[in-house]
């Protein structure tokens, strides 16, 4: 059981990957547009990185993980979106770009 997590969040024109690491680095869970289904064009929507962040954040609850310290890395438009998502998703978190 993990109570601190760092959220990493990579957000490119095609695709956003959001993985839930412990404070080593152990990546925990991890979710993207691609695997929750979406393809084509769509994997790169604020929608799909809402859903993806959704998925990964519900996936670090389960396994104990209640605040977040949040990367984000990347030009893509669902930057923002996934952040929201892992926000309401429960975990308290802080956010710091890169």
């Amino acid at each position: 059981m993990v109570p601190h997590g760092i959220a990493h969040i990579q957000a490119t024109f095609n695709n956003t990957i959001v993985s839930i690491a412990d404070p080593e680095g152990n990546v925990l869970c991890w979710s993207s547009a691609g695997r929750i289904g979406f393809k084509g064009s769509r994997k790169g929507t604020p929608f799909a990185a809402q859903v993806a962040a959704q998925n990964a954040g519900n996936l670090a609850k389960d396994m104990g993980v209640r605040s977040l310290e949040v990367e984000v890395r990347g030009p893509g438009s669902g930057r923002e979106s996934a952040i929201r998502a892992l926000a309401a998703s429960g975990s308290r978190s802080s956010r710091s770009a890169t």
